[in-house]
């Protein structure tokens, strides 16, 4: 596949996905290197979307490491159970957050952080990485961001 997105401009954020994750998926395919399609999935989400931060944080011994993302500058270590992205490796579920400062022991790795949504992705019975999207605006995630994200991550998780 071209190093090109080809996505209708006038399209809903369903259909955006719709065409975003095949075109993903191609281009992954047969990329043994985990750290290009990281970098590659991070660019593609960021250039769509226009999110204010997406990236990976991968699990590490005892730690989720930062891994490839497109924004502002991070958090580089985060531990089991805190923050959104801890939570969502403790508890190996989609956090959807509208409202990051209500979430309990938040890390505010960016105090533009609005809202996040965290995904994890999981293989042989255990999170080997997370993908983390924050928002510069409140409640800008819902069900339908987390589940074509979820479908991202399952994706991903065939190739690795």
């Amino acid at each position: 596949m071209a190093e090109n997105l080809y996505i209708p401009e006038k399209a809903t954020k369903a259909e955006k996905y719709e065409n975003l994750l095949p075109q993903i998926e191609a281009l992954i395919h047969g990329e043994p290197d985990l750290y290009a399609n990281l970098s590659n999935i991070a660019a593609a989400l960021k250039e769509v979307f226009g999110f204010f931060w997406v990236g990976f944080y991968l699990v590490k011994n005892d730690q989720l490491v930062l891994g490839p993302f497109q924004g502002p500058i991070a958090c580089t270590r985060i531990n089991f159970g805190k923050g959104v992205c801890g939570t969502a490796w403790k508890e190996a579920k989609t956090q959807l957050v509208p409202d990051v400062d209500l979430f309990p022991g938040h890390i505010a790795c960016s105090s533009a952080s609005r809202s996040e949504v965290v995904v994890p992705l999981i293989k042989n019975g255990e999170v080997q990485l997370v993908l983390d999207v924050d928002s510069d605006q409140l409640n800008d995630f819902d069900k339908e961001d987390q589940h074509y994200l979820e479908q991202l991550m399952e994706i991903l998780a065939r190739q690795i």
